[in-house]
């Protein structure tokens, strides 16, 4: 609890010392055009920031019933800075070491994590993916996210009650970049695992936006292959997101007869996720025929590996992605969509998802896919915060022009100067 309260009341205190900023900069205006006549607008733009800084207190006590539910106060210690250590490593099982190596980039380095009493203790030597006691995570890991990466590890430990359990899987695109995560999470079990681009790029097509035209977007096709046979079940978590809730809820989802799961959006316009070629398409379209589909976001995924590779589902993505590959070359017949990685997705699955509450993925919070514009949170309970879109809490805050919610990113934000 103590630890909770450390994290709100950071974040309230961030909000106020905004507050005290945005006062001064508008007192100082004033006195500079003290004799020229008052102007609405400045009172405008200080009401909209006074609008959004209460949006952010409203967040607070929407999660605050969430977040009083998890043990490790630990988490808010002060920790040291540390630099990027530098070399790789081998693509082995970790339990992650400190490294005084010093690089450019710096993160300070989490404190340790300890289960609750409760929890299953993991193997004696806590390096076999095999144990059945872990909860298996995989998360990308590239140098453009790499900071997003290391909050959303943070977040999940920090509020897993049995953190000692998680066993983060993480796909890379280069190598080296696993040692990063050794060092800011000492006692951390991972394994690391190299994604080569060369797998799936000829597959890809261009995109409304470059960012998802990137290899790794589509290594989530690929985990039945790329993990170990005695991993059945495994979540899959985007990098642009933080978890608020006990991870261990949401491995403990039923899918049922599933293979994936996911929380579903049925009331979203599904249609506007292909072309009108695909719905003018009678073969295409039958793909939906006797299914109800419904958006949902492969961000926050539990998957049942045990179907997924009895089913072949890599292969039939892949297929997806050839019909519009070639669709999209010169004298093909056209594009049937226009989005990266999501709409081969919902081709496979849409209509045959295990549905997931809400509260585990309030995604779009970085706006659309081109202004990236502030979003507020869906009604309801949230678990976890999600910042699909194109703007991403990391960026907008660096740039002094972050929105309500990102500053509830930044609590889980290790990035610093390695002499602070």
């Amino acid at each position: 609890m103590a630890g909770i309260r450390g994290t709100l009341a950071l974040v309230l205190v961030s909000a106020l010392a905004r507050l005290a900023d945005l006062f001064d900069f508008k007192t100082r205006r004033r006195r500079r055009r003290r004799g020229c006549g008052r102007r609405g607008g400045g009172t405008m733009l200080w009401v909209a920031r006074l609008s959004g800084l209460c949006s952010l207190a409203m967040v607070m006590v929407v999660l605050s019933p969430s977040l009083q539910s998890f043990p490790p106060a630990e988490a808010i210690r002060s920790s040291h800075y540390l630099r990027i250590p530098a070399g790789g490593g081998g693509y082995n099982h970790h339990l992650a070491a400190a490294s005084g190596d010093a690089e450019t980039l710096a993160f300070r380095r989490a404190p340790q994590f300890h289960n609750a009493a409760e929890c299953e203790p993991p193997s004696a030597n806590g390096t076999s993916v095999c144990d059945p006691s872990l909860v298996h995570i995989a998360i990308t890991l590239d140098e453009v996210y790499l900071r997003g990466s290391i909050a959303a590890v943070h977040s999940v430990l920090t509020h897993a009650r049995c953190p000692e359990n998680a066993f983060f899987h993480l796909l890379l695109s280069e190598p080296g970049l696993e040692s990063v995560v050794r060092s800011a999470f000492p006692g951390l079990r991972f394994k690391a695992y190299y994604f080569d681009p060369d797998r799936v790029r000829a597959l890809i097509s261009t995109s409304v936006r470059q960012a998802l035209e990137q290899p790794l977007n589509y290594a989530r096709n690929y985990l039945g292959d790329i993990l170990e046979r005695c991993v059945n079940r495994v979540i899959y978590l985007d990098s642009d997101l933080v978890v608020v809730d006990d991870i261990g809820k949401l491995w403990r989802t039923r899918l049922g007869s599933r293979a994936v799961g996911a929380p579903e959006y049925c009331h979203a316009n599904f249609t506007k996720y292909f072309t009108d070629r695909f719905w003018s398409d009678h073969r295409l379209a039958a793909t939906f025929a006797g299914r109800r589909p419904c958006y949902f976001n492969t961000g926050v995924m539990v998957l049942d590996l045990v179907r997924w590779r009895r089913a072949g589902y890599t292969r039939r993505i892949e297929r997806w992605m050839e019909v519009q590959k070639s669709g999209a070359a010169p004298g093909g017949a056209g594009r049937i969509y226009e989005l990266g990685s999501l709409p081969p997705f919902l081709l496979v699955f849409a209509g045959h998802v295990a549905p997931i509450e809400h509260r585990w993925n309030q995604h779009g919070l970085g706006g659309d896919n081109v202004r990236g514009s502030c979003r507020d949170l869906h009604p309801g309970h949230v678990s976890l915060l999600h910042w699909s879109g194109s703007g991403k809490p990391w960026v907008r805050l660096d740039s002094k022009r972050p929105c309500p919610l990102d500053h509830l990113w930044a609590t889980y934000d290790l990035y610093g100067p390695a002499d602070a």
